[in-house]
């Protein structure tokens, strides 16, 4: 499968870029899945439900499933969060992933970067940071930089780097 990261701090413009994205690639003919990474504990599944009680009750795995689509929880317990390259493999083949995170993995990423949240670029300390999106022009030597909402010219240039 083919992967490629966005990455950048809070309020960089990483989930409005990925759904453009994931959007773009679509209309282009292609599928596409995504991964997010969450830095903080949450919840698919509510209080009170009957899939929820399965997980309160010691569950290891729930399945839910409807005609519309089906969400596997894993709970991890006692586990050590996963990777990247172990979560992966849980998805069905398609022509891309998109990852939302994982800025520190080894994956070709895309930067996010606003002017207006002050953030230092990644991209500087980052050779897997192949190109920056800003709203500002912002630079990182030797990699292209690309109007944050050129949703367009970023997916050119990830279905070329990617072989797409």
């Amino acid at each position: 499968m083919n992967v490629w990261g966005v990455v950048g701090w809070k309020n960089s413009g990483k989930t409005g870029l990925m759904e453009r994205l994931v959007t773009e690639f679509t209309k282009r003919g292609l599928t596409v899945s995504t991964l997010k990474h969450a830095h903080h504990s949450f919840d698919v599944d509510h209080e009170g439900k009957d899939s929820h009680r399965h997980r309160v009750a010691g569950a290891k795995e729930v399945l839910l499933a409807s005609r519309h689509r089906w969400a596997l929880m894993h709970e991890l317990r006692d586990e050590e969060e996963l990777s990247l390259d172990d979560l992966l493999p849980h998805l069905s083949p398609v022509d891309l992933v998109l990852v939302e995170g994982y800025k520190r993995d080894n994956h070709p990423k895309i930067e996010a970067h606003r002017e207006e949240t002050r953030n230092p670029l990644i991209a500087v300390d980052d050779p897997t940071v192949r190109a920056i999106a800003s709203d500002s022009g912002a630079l990182a030597e030797g990699r292209p930089t690309f109007d944050l909402n050129d949703t367009s010219a970023i997916a050119d240039f990830i279905a070329g780097e990617l072989g797409l």
